[in-house]
Parts: structure tokens; C-alpha cells; sequence
């Protein structure tokens, strides 16, 4: 049986969690430009979303540098969602001049 406070640190837990993969979701939205930062502004002024999560400042930077992505690739891999790993190769490899031998059609 768990205490009240271990309940509370396994709910901060899994708030935390949702957090990390919901910013995930949202730099790979940005990232691969499905989404903009005016969509998101104009989504937040429209209460579509309490908060919005990003690994990295889009004030600052687009987020298409080497460690970002690669923090994305790794994060879909871990979820096999290997469609979003791929796309985010081509474009790891358009953005950093990198050849991978998959279809630079992004």
C-alpha cells in the first residue's frame, strides 16, 4: 500500500512524464513545421492549451540543430514510431548536410 506521499511523488511522476512526451510531440510538430510558433501562440490565446512544452526556446532557435533532433529521433525509436524517426533523419540530414541514403523528398 502506498504512503500519501508516495502517491503524490508517483502522480508528479507521471505529470512529468506526459510533460517530456508532450513536448516531444510538440518539437517534432515544430520542427518538421507542421506547426508554427503563430499557430501556437494564436492556439494558447484560444485556451486550446493550458501550457505548451518545448525541449528547446523557439524564441531563440528553430530547433533543426544536431542535438535536438537526435534527442527526438531517440525519444520515437524508444516509442517505435519509426515513421517520425525516419522524417526526422531526412531532415537531420537536409538541415545538418549529413547523407543517410533515405528519400530527401522533405
Amino acid at each position: 500500500m502506498y504512503t500519501h506521499e508516495e502517491n503524490n511523488e508517483q502522480m508528479q511522476f507521471l505529470e512529468d512524464l506526459e510533460h517530456y512526451n508532450q513536448s516531444m510531440e510538440n518539437a517534432y510538430l515544430i520542427i518538421t513545421k507542421k506547426k508554427t510558433l503563430d499557430d501556437i501562440y494564436l492556439e494558447l490565446e484560444n485556451e486550446n492549451y493550458d501550457e505548451f512544452y518545448l525541449p528547446f526556446d523557439p524564441v531563440l532557435h528553430n530547433g533543426r540543430d544536431s542535438g535536438t533532433i537526435e534527442l527526438l529521433i531517440s525519444h520515437f525509436e524508444e516509442l517505435e514510431d519509426y515513421e517520425k524517426c525516419a522524417e526526422l533523419n531526412i531532415l537531420k540530414s537536409k538541415c545538418l548536410e549529413i547523407p543517410t541514403g533515405l528519400d530527401p523528398q522533405l
